[in-house]
């Protein structure tokens, strides 16, 4: 029986070491590109910093990459690639596990859809594009944890450009305003708790200009020209 126990440990360890030796990790093609599975650890540590599979140089299928977290290695981010290009489907995470965001990335930047998650929940907290610079584009939401809509926005090229608008929690409008290349451009209406508007009037490269309208509580109460800074009419 122990000659026998010995000669199936015997196998097994040739087993395990024939296995590995025909998987090795970190190399490299004739090329001197990395091929295979690689995974590094933190400088002078025994806490991996990656794991993931190349092909002749290029990422495929799943990475993972970790950050430091009191020492020890804790999974933050995952990014899936596929053999076309290098572009990643990506996963940011907490150190609970909870997703942080999740979109495409082409190398370091952002494209494509992304969403972000309010901490340590899966409700959703933004919603944002982005085009193939990595700069913001199109349609950008906030929102509460309650699902409503905080703010709402219209991007190009990374600035803000068009309509914009901002919420209260219970779904109130505060403020509708206009961008053009990221400047304020054009009419903007404010808003109290109630909805009631306290001042409107228009902005020209983010500068008030021409006739604004102020008012308290619903009612017109004072008139400005802000191009001449004239008060035009004032009630007490």
């Amino acid at each position: 029986m122990i000659k026998q126990n010995i000669c199936i440990i015997f196998t097994l360890t040739l087993f395990l070491t024939s296995t590995y030796a025909q998987n090795p990790v970190n190399q490299f093609d004739k090329d001197g590109l990395r091929h295979g599975f690689w995974t590094k650890n933190y400088h002078k540590t025994n806490e991996i910093r990656y794991e993931g599979v190349f092909n002749h140089g290029k990422e495929i299928d799943s990475f993972k990459f970790y950050t430091l977290s009191g020492g020890k290695s804790v999974l933050s981010a995952i990014k899936v690639f596929n053999e076309k290009d290098s572009i990643a489907d990506v996963t940011f995470l907490a150190s609970t596990k909870k997703v942080i965001s999740e979109g495409k990335m082409n190398g370091k930047r952002f494209i494509g859809k992304w969403t972000f998650y309010h901490k340590n929940s899966d409700i959703k907290m933004i919603e944002e594009n982005y085009n193939n610079e990595g700069l913001l584009e199109g349609e950008r939401f906030v929102y509460f944890k309650n699902g409503t809509i905080a703010e709402s926005a219209h991007y190009k090229n990374g600035a803000l450009d068009g309509e914009s608008k901002w919420f209260s929690e219970k779904g109130v409008l505060l403020r509708h305003t206009h961008y053009k290349e990221g400047e304020l451009d054009g009419k903007t209406i404010n808003y109290d708790a109630l909805g009631n508007i306290t001042s409107e009037g228009n902005y020209s490269n983010s500068q008030k200009t021409g006739v604004w309208n102020y008012y308290k509580d619903g009612v017109l109460t004072k008139e400005i020209n802000h191009t001449t800074q004239e008060v035009i009419s004032k009630k007490e």
